[in-house]
C-alpha cells in the first residue's frame, strides 16, 4: 500500500519555511510520548526550552514525540506558535501557545513515521517534510502503553513511573487487587532483587512506592541509587511479576515464595536483596 504523505494532512495554505520541526527523543528522564500522554504543561515546557541557539526562530512548531518501542514512530504533539523569544539559553525562553485550529483533532492520535538523520532534532520543516509519511491515525487520543497482562510485565522504573502518573485505570484495577511475588532486575549487571506485596499492600500500591521513592525503602536498593545515579536507576531497573494470587491469599504463603525466589534467583548472595 502506497504511503500517505504527511503533506497531505497538512491545512491549505500552509508554508513549510515558517515552521520548524521539533523530534522531541527521551532526555535521559523520561520518554517525551508519556510527557505528551500525561502532563499538557509540561509537554508545553519542552516545546518552549532554547538550547545555545537560536532553534525555534520561526513562528511555528510542529511538535512529534519519538515512540518508546520504535525509533522512526513519532506522536504527533501539536502545532505550537512562538509568541515571544528571549536570550536567556539552557532556559524556557520561548513563549508558545497551542494552536488546536492547526490540526487539533491530530493530536496524540496522529502517529507519523519518519527515520531520523543525525543528531539535530528541531529541523526546518521544509528539509524534513518529504520523507514524513502517516503511520496510523487513532480511534482515541494516546494515553500510554495498556496493560499488557501480568505475565508480559517486563518495564523500567522509567515506565511505571509513567503509568502511576497517569493513574491508568487498566494497569491500576488489574494490580491493586493482588498480592505478589515480584523481581527487580538491573539489566546491566543482571543483579536482581525480590520482594512481595501482602498484607493489605497490593501490588499497585508497592509499585507506586517505587516510582515515587526508586527504591522502596529497601537498604540494598538504596544503595545501588546513590552508586549509580537516579537516571541509571530508571533506565536500567526493569519490573516483572514472578506471581500473584488474589487479596485473599494467605501471607504466609506470599512470604514463602518470596523466599523461594530469592534462593532460585540468587537475589540475597548475587543480588540486592539484604535479609
Amino acid at each position: 500500500m502506497e504511503a500517505i504523505p504527511l503533506a497531505s494532512l497538512l491545512p491549505a495554505g500552509v508554508d513549510a519555511t515558517s515552521f520548524k520541526v521539533h523530534f522531541a527523543v527521551w532526555n535521559g528522564v523520561k520518554h517525551p510520548v508519556d510527557v505528551l500522554a500525561t502532563n499538557q504543561q509540561e509537554w508545553q515546557g519542552w516545546n518552549s526550552w532554547r538550547s545555545v541557539k537560536d532553534d525555534f526562530n520561526r513562528q511555528f512548531i510542529f511538535s512529534v514525540a519519538q515512540d518508546k518501542h520504535d525509533a522512526t514512530r513519532w506522536l504527533f504533539g501539536g502545532i505550537w506558535e512562538v509568541l515571544d523569544r528571549r536570550p536567556e539559553q539552557q532556559a524556557h525562553s520561548y513563549s508558545v501557545a497551542l494552536r488546536e485550529d492547526l490540526m487539533g483533532p491530530f493530536i496524540r492520535r496522529l502517529y507519523i513515521r519518519h527515520k531520523r538523520t543525525g543528531r539535530n532534532i528541531r529541523r526546518t520543516m521544509e528539509s524534513v517534510l518529504p520523507t514524513m509519511v502517516v503511520s496510523s491515525i487513532l480511534e482515541e487520543p494516546f494515553a500510554g502503553d495498556p496493560f499488557p497482562g501480568h505475565d508480559r510485565i517486563n518495564h523500567s522504573l522509567a515506565d511505571l513511573q509513567a503509568v502511576v502518573a497517569q493513574a491508568r485505570a487498566d494497569w491500576r484495577i488489574a494490580l491493586e487487587s493482588m498480592k505478589g511475588v515480584y523481581v527487580i532486575h538491573d539489566k546491566e549487571t543482571g543483579q536482581r532483587y525480590v520482594g512481595s506485596a501482602y498484607g493489605d499492600t497490593g501490588v499497585w500500591q508497592r509499585w507506586a512506592t517505587y516510582a515515587a521513592t526508586l527504591h522502596g525503602g529497601n537498604v540494598g536498593l538504596k544503595q545501588l541509587v546513590d552508586e549509580k545515579g537516579e537516571e541509571y536507576y530508571r533506565t536500567n531497573m526493569r519490573f516483572a511479576l514472578l506471581e500473584y494470587w488474589s487479596m485473599r491469599t494467605d501471607d504466609d504463603h506470599v512470604l514463602e515464595r518470596e523466599s523461594y525466589w530469592k534462593e532460585v534467583l540468587h537475589a540475597r548472595s548475587l543480588g540486592h536483596n539484604r535479609n
